[in-house]
């Protein structure tokens, strides 16, 4: 359980800090989070389902398939499943408000790069990896 504090948001190199409100990964999470310029190269899932505001800022979600969306400044969320494989590109510092759901025990990642994904569980321990999306 983590009760006001700031850590980076997808692993220690992520561009993202989060700022938790509250994070009680078997019932919900509420933090503001800072996408800091750029983004990480990586594809990835998440372990659980949210509920985004995007607060400040300029941002572009890319999917795995190459379809590209742009979000600024909205009273309505965006929700974002388990299964979404998709990566975020700060075009500036921005900031959201996010409500996470039960976290899963699995996410991936996935790099085009190499063509390799990763299946992470918990603490992003690696339980495996493969060439491809499937």
């Amino acid at each position: 359980m983590l009760l006001c504090k700031k850590v980076k948001d997808g692993g220690k190199d992520s561009p993202v800090d989060a700022y938790f409100l509250i994070e009680i990964k078997s019932l919900f999470s509420i933090a503001i989070l800072k996408f800091n310029k750029g983004g990480r190269e990586a594809f990835h899932t998440h372990a659980f389902n949210a509920y985004t505001w995007f607060l400040k800022g300029d941002l572009e979600e890319e999917d795995v398939d190459g379809s590209k969306y742009q979000y600024k400044c909205s009273l309505l969320p965006k929700y974002t499943t388990i299964e979404k494989n998709h990566r975020v590109l700060a075009k500036e510092d921005s900031y959201c408000l996010t409500v996470r759901g039960p976290w899963g025990n699995i996410w991936t990642e996935y790099s085009k790069d190499t063509d390799t994904s990763t299946l992470f569980t918990l603490g992003r321990r690696v339980l495996g990896t493969w060439r491809g999306l499937d």
